[in-house]
């Protein structure tokens, strides 16, 4: 069940927009990713549990996922408690993964940064022995991921670093787009929201652009990060 990078989401959708385009460019290097959304964005005035379900497994196979998993916790009222945190540890330690991708620190839906929080916290204790898990009945052995990010999602937040997307932007709309209960909804088509008029989508290509601009590409994806980044080389951060 390792992976190299394991990315968390709080809602279906999540990781197609805040990080698809460099899980796209990892699974092309040969990498293995999965995914792990915390609820099934049952409060969304559009869709249902049932269609962001297929929505999201027509949208794991653009990204070349490795698996995919649902926590099924509460949208919208799930808690940072004992409960919520061992089922994030539990797929951390399922997966292994050396990189772990979370929600933004904080955004305009207060579910993401709550994710966010869970997650940080989860990474770190899932490398206590003494906290035990199981899956199958079989004990899980500790884990904890070398690196931790977080993507930004509808809030601005000034990138630590930014991923050149440029070679996967058109796949990681096609993602994004898998949702179509969610996103570029005909008007009249049942009630519109935020996300699903138009011009969210073409904010989201903006958001890519500028980010692209600020490391001399065409798109880019902006990421934070928990703690110091170590270079053994100049070279890897020139372009």
């Amino acid at each position: 069940m390792k992976v190299d990078i394991l990315a968390v989401g709080v809602h279906p959708d999540d990781v197609e927009l805040g990080c698809g385009g460099a899980l796209i460019a990892s699974v092309k290097e040969g990498k293995k990713v999965a995914v792990v959304d915390l609820t099934k964005g049952e409060l969304g005035s559009r869709g249902t549990p049932e269609t962001r379900k297929a929505e999201a497994e027509a949208a794991s196979r653009i990204l070349g996922l490795s698996a995919r998993e649902n926590l099924g916790m509460a949208d919208g009222f799930f808690q940072i408690n004992q409960e919520n945190t061992l089922k994030v540890i539990t797929a951390i330690r399922k997966y292994q993964p050396e990189v772990l991708i979370c929600n933004a620190p904080h955004d305009r839906h207060p579910d993401h940064g709550r994710s966010s929080q869970l997650v940080k916290e989860a990474a770190f204790l899932s490398g206590l022995i003494r906290i035990e898990t199981s899956l199958e009945g079989q004990p899980q052995a500790a884990w904890r991921p070398k690196h931790l990010y977080h993507y930004i999602q509808d809030d601005y937040i000034e990138p630590d670093f930014i991923f050149d997307i440029t070679d996967t932007f058109e796949q990681r709309q096609e993602s994004i787009l898998s949702y179509t209960t969610q996103f570029n909804v005909v008007a009249g088509d049942g009630v519109q929201t935020y996300i699903s008029k138009p011009q969210f989508m073409q904010g989201v290509e903006a958001r890519a652009r500028l980010f692209g601009k600020r490391i001399g590409a065409e798109f880019g994806e902006g990421y934070i990060k928990t703690r110091a980044l170590g270079i053994s080389s100049f070279d890897r951060f020139i372009l």
